[in-house]
């Protein structure tokens, strides 16, 4: 299902890319099976270089201007699937978006994907989350409140 979703949402977004790129690794899998499914190539990034070998960031065959989407699990700050982003660029690729099954929605990860230019898109969010629990009474409406003081400041919440 999320594959499926995956593929509907990067042809809506970004067209037809040539190659499809994983955030490693909690990306990985399902960037290959979205990859298989559109008959495209696929490659993953690391978070930093391998220290032994070809010491590669990217696994995988990128040519020189190649259209790509990254595919990523869950962005929060957008810190780590922005260096996939940056390693794909400094490779030569030129990176058409990203697409990711879940993001809490903090402000800081919209101004780093502005700062990148690079367009996101999600498959749900953490507001739709919040919402889906409410109405399925897995949280009560005094919840709510609190739950959007954690998405507001995280790192200090509850101290």
């Amino acid at each position: 299902m999320i594959r499926e979703a995956f593929i509907e949402a990067i042809r809506r977004e970004y067209g037809t890319p040539q190659v499809i790129a994983g955030v490693a690794t909690g990306a990985i899998a399902m960037g290959a099976l979205t990859a298989e499914a559109m008959d495209l190539p696929f490659v993953y990034v690391r978070s930093s270089q391998k220290s032994h070998g070809l010491q590669n960031t990217i696994e995988g065959e990128i040519r020189e201007g190649q259209r790509v989407v990254v595919v990523e699990d869950l962005i929060s700050t957008g810190n780590s699937s922005l260096r996939a982003v940056d390693a794909l660029r400094a490779g030569g690729a030129e990176v058409s978006g990203m697409v990711a099954i879940f993001s809490y929605g903090f402000d800081r990860a919209r101004e780093n994907f502005e700062q990148k230019q690079c367009r996101l898109h999600t498959l749900t969010d953490y507001q739709t989350l919040v919402d889906v629990a409410m109405k399925q009474g897995y949280l009560k409406e005094e919840h709510r409140e609190e739950l959007e003081q954690w998405r507001q400041d995280p790192a200090h919440w509850g101290q």
